[in-house]
């Protein structure tokens, strides 16, 4: 027998094999228990990934050395978790190890709603919409069209609807069914005194809504995520000795890491993962490692052909605007959350879809504004982002009716959320605030870096194994696009000349251009760009002839 393995040893790998939950289980139990990946990691002495694999259905199977410290956990958080679900068969005892359920007879299911709460029949047939993965997909909050409580959850019609259909309980009663007619001899029945109003269960009247709840406990998330900022911040600055350059260049350094894990802690509740579909199409592969991948993020470059200055009178003042954290309100966006999917035509594009589309453009005919697509380099069809494409529909439609709609000749797409990263921004913007607030350079500075970086290296970067996700930064660059032409046609509306609109933050302007923007650094704010070139953000331009 070879050294080092026994019957006994065998038997125990056995064993804990056997003994070891579904992935679904392992999930459910770590989410109850309000612990983290990195947590978990850290208890097992493995990676945050591989604690996300051991938790994705098709994922790898925990192995030693891992496998027993993780066992042990599992064991002890369905002790105090135990699954809400009936128990497995009474021949089962594996599945009652991990539910804290003896084994036995299945316990009588819940009574079925009282009569007078029956859900209407046009109701009876919603589904949950799921992703590729089976979890259900979040969306923008809207009341339940079965019970009315707010949820993010929806139905695959694109109705909010709680996940499974698991409706809030609600402390309506139904109404009394009308009592039938008493017979023409009997006497009239005395006349009873009102029934007592149905006692409020004490538990629904001391919680609070679920919205409410989620939102109590997402200010008390961020308020704790946010000290971690300013605890960085000090760390490097006290190290640094004084030294504000080389406090700087450490927490550069340290952004990409820090930023994923704030990232991570703010979907320590998340329904669905967002690295379990590392396929992507080849459009997104780069041919080469400098060659670009074939997406088009619509970058802008755009110069008004009518004003120069070179003209012969220069004598009108644009002012250079800048748009603070242009990247940061660009988080806000809609992602795709499954695996991609290949469709023809324009099946692949809905509103809760998200991704990459073969279009042909229509002509832009207003060149004194600038095309939505940027300066393209060949005519013809190209592949844009679901930002990209969501402009182009929203100019076509009636409120703008700039240009025809894009012809879509083929989508990679899958179910999207608009609010997978918007804790992280939400984070991210309250400390930016605060910072610029107390003038806290270090700290603003480092922000920064968190959020440009994480953009960056979402796509192929050896700087950040966790994310591997290029269609997400192609959507999120041509979200901050999107959102800077936006601003370029309100300054157009608002009878300012629009000179010139390059990259994602840089705005020409002519005019008086504080009765349209609110001067200032908050991320809904704009101010004078300052270079070296031109100090004062200012400088003069002439009507060209034509």
């Amino acid at each position: 027998m070879s050294e080092g393995i026994s019957v006994e040893s065998l038997l125990e790998e056995a064993r804990l094999t056997a003994e070891m939950p579904p992935p679904a289980e392992r999930l459910r139990l770590r989410e109850a228990a309000g612990l983290t990946r990195d947590q978990v990691a850290t208890a097992c002495g493995v990676s945050r990934s591989t604690v996300q694999n051991w938790e994705r259905e098709g994922g790898s199977t925990p192995t030693p050395p891992g496998r027993l410290p993780y066992l042990r956990l599992l064991r002890g958080l369905a002790e105090i978790h135990p699954a809400p679900a009936a128990p497995a068969a009474p021949d089962d005892p594996i599945a009652a190890l991990f539910t804290g359920q003896p084994s036995g007879p299945a316990p009588v299911p819940a009574a079925a709603p009282a009569p007078g709460t029956a859900v209407p029949a046009a109701l009876t047939g919603l589904e949950t919409l799921r992703g590729p993965d089976g979890r259900a997909v979040e969306g923008d909050p809207g009341p339940c069209v079965r019970c009315g409580v707010e949820t993010t959850y929806q139905s695959t019609d694109g109705r909010p609807l709680h996940s499974g259909a698991m409706c809030q309980p609600t402390t309506t009663q139904p109404p009394a069914a009308p009592a039938a007619a008493a017979p023409a001899s009997a006497p009239a029945p005395a006349v009873a005194p009102p029934a007592p109003a149905a006692p409020v269960s004490p538990v629904a009247a001391r919680v609070p809504t679920r919205p409410q709840r989620r939102s109590k406990s997402a200010d008390r998330a961020r308020a704790e995520l946010a000290v971690l900022i300013r605890r960085a911040v000090e760390e490097e600055a006290e190290r640094a000795a004084g030294d504000e350059d080389a406090a700087l260049d450490a927490l550069i350094k340290r952004a990409i890491p820090d930023v994923m894990h704030l990232f991570n802690e703010t979907r320590a509740t998340g329904r669905y993962e967002y690295t379990a579909y590392p396929v992507l199409p080849d459009i997104l592969k780069k041919p080469a490692k400098k060659e670009p991948d074939q997406i088009w993020e619509a970058r802008p470059r755009f110069h008004h052909p009518g004003y120069s200055m070179r003209a012969p009178q220069a004598d009108i003042t644009v002012t250079a605007l800048d748009v603070n954290a242009a990247y940061l309100s660009a988080l806000k966006c809609w992602l795709p959350i499954g695996k991609l999917e290949h469709t023809t035509g324009a099946d692949g594009v809905g509103p809760k879809r998200a991704g990459v589309h073969l279009v042909t453009p229509a002509e832009w005919a207003h060149p004194h504004l600038p095309d939505p697509l940027g300066d393209r380099d060949e005519p013809g069809a190209l592949w844009i982002t679901d930002a990209t494409l969501r402009l182009l529909l929203r100019l076509s439609g009636p409120k703008y009716q700039l240009t025809q709609a894009p012809t879509v000749h083929e989508s990679w797409t899958s179910g999207a959320s608009e609010n997978f990263l918007d804790a992280l921004r939400k984070l991210l913007t309250a400390a930016r605030e605060e910072a610029i607030e107390e003038g806290d350079v270090l700290a603003s500075e480092y922000i920064k870096a968190m959020y440009s970086k994480l953009i960056s290296t979402m796509g192929e970067s050896i700087h950040n194994r966790e994310i591997e996700r290029p269609d997400w930064m192609h959507i999120i660059h041509s979200q901050a696009y999107a959102n800077l032409w936006g601003k370029a046609y309100k300054a157009h509306e608002a009878g300012l000349e629009v000179i010139a609109m390059m990259g994602t933050d840089e705005l020409h302007v002519t005019g008086d251009w504080r009765q349209v923007f609110t001067e200032g650094r908050g991320v809904s704010q704009m101010k004078i760009k300052e270079s070296d070139a031109k100090a004062s953000g200012e400088y003069l331009v002439g009507k060209v002839s034509r």
